[in-house]
């Protein structure tokens, strides 16, 4: 059987031993030290807006953090993107909250500004203004923001950006991850760079930011025994992690760049195929790091489905994956609220993640655009 071709896996620049050697050589193993704040200043000078950066365990630690923060308690709303992964949506749960879904707009795949205004109406209407708004910059490609945070400054309501997909997105010029009050990243194992596990929140100034470092070390109150005022959490990333991640940032910009290329070349293969759509920035507003490259497939042109692509690739054994299932046809949010009509349905049933890693060879590439070939019989 051939090498297993994955969707995105892991890719090492070289110089994150050093940084855990340094580490290992200085005892410092816990959750502080010189690698936690090089990895959160690298990331502050990265993303520019003056922002100020926490490492987390997780982007979803991030989240349930910046939630907290917002505000948000039993009982309360919190409008999210139905498009994403569950991750976006689990946190509001921990939180005791209930989620409200709203439906993408088809230029970019994330929260339509139309759907969440409509949906922000009718929830005070209702009688519960909602207390957060999460936006989801998906596979890379940045939410039309100029809207939602005209929106949201409108009716007063806190915005996280869900950027954990993001990282070297930019919407006119500006980092994803630094519009809202709290941005999210993520540096899982299949991320853009990784730490194997890990996160961030980027915060807007340095009191929001101490506080979130306050709760995700236990919450202890400045004592000199331990006494705690407020609920804490286990959320603070490690030092050896971080060192991972000092390394990473050192090829952030190669990787972006070795991304897009593979975008790139699917636009190639694809640019004469009829119904078939490659996932891209509807104008140069956007800049995506197309952390993973998407294509819609429709059945009606092509004759072929996007399973039977996935199939097909899986016979080679090279890795694809339908996109995100929407949040609203869930089985866990079955009863949440949603608004919009079918467009992030539209997109499950016909949209296939391609295979998008920096570290795909050529060799790896002509695996893939001969699966492509021969299953649209070309």
């Amino acid at each position: 059987m051939n090498t297993k071709i994955w969707l995105s896996s892991p890719h090492m620049g070289g110089n994150e031993q050093k940084y855990i050697n340094e580490a290992f050589a200085e005892n410092w193993i816990a959750p502080l030290g010189p690698n936690v704040n090089g990895l959160e200043q690298d990331l502050e000078k990265y993303l520019g807006q003056d922002v100020k950066v926490a490492a987390l365990s997780a982007g979803t630690a991030a989240l349930h953090l910046a939630l907290i923060e917002c505000g948000v308690k039993p009982g309360d709303e919190v409008i999210c993107q139905s498009m994403t992964f569950s991750a976006s949506a689990n946190p509001i749960a921990y939180c005791g909250a209930t989620p409200v879904f709203v439906d993408s707009e088809p230029e970019t795949w994330n929260m339509c500004p139309v759907g969440l205004r409509q949906t922000i109406g009718d929830r005070i209407k209702k009688g519960k203004k909602p207390k957060a708004i999460i936006v989801v910059h998906l596979y890379g490609m940045p939410a039309k923001m100029d809207g939602i945070m005209s929106i949201a400054n409108e009716f007063e309501i806190d915005v996280i950006e869900d950027a954990a997909e993001a990282l070297g997105s930019s919407y006119k010029g500006q980092m994803c991850g630094t519009f809202g009050r709290f941005g999210i990243l993520s540096f899982n194992g299949n991320k853009i760079i990784t730490t194997s596990g890990g996160g961030a929140l980027v915060c807007q100034n340095q009191e929001d930011k101490d506080q979130i470092v306050f709760l995700s070390t236990q919450a202890r109150d400045d004592a000199p025994h331990y006494q705690h005022s407020q609920i804490g959490f286990n959320y603070r990333m490690s030092n050896i992690v971080a060192g991972i991640g000092r390394g990473q940032m050192e090829v952030l910009n190669s990787r972006v760049e070795a991304r897009r290329k593979m975008h790139d070349f699917y636009v190639d293969i694809f640019k004469d195929t009829a119904g078939v759509t490659v996932f891209s920035e509807p104008s140069s507003d956007f800049y995506s790091n197309h952390w993973l490259s998407a294509i819609i497939v429709n059945p009606e042109i092509t004759g072929k489905t996007r399973e039977e692509l996935r199939l097909a690739f899986l016979e080679d054994n090279i890795e694809s994956r339908p996109l995100w299932k929407p949040m609203h046809l869930q089985p866990v949010f079955a009863d949440a609220p949603y608004y919009g009509g079918n467009t992030s349905e539209t997109f499950f049933d016909n949209g296939l993640c391609l295979p998008s890693g920096s570290n795909l060879t050529e060799d790896d590439q002509k695996r893939i655009a001969k699966v492509i070939n021969n299953f649209f019989d070309r």
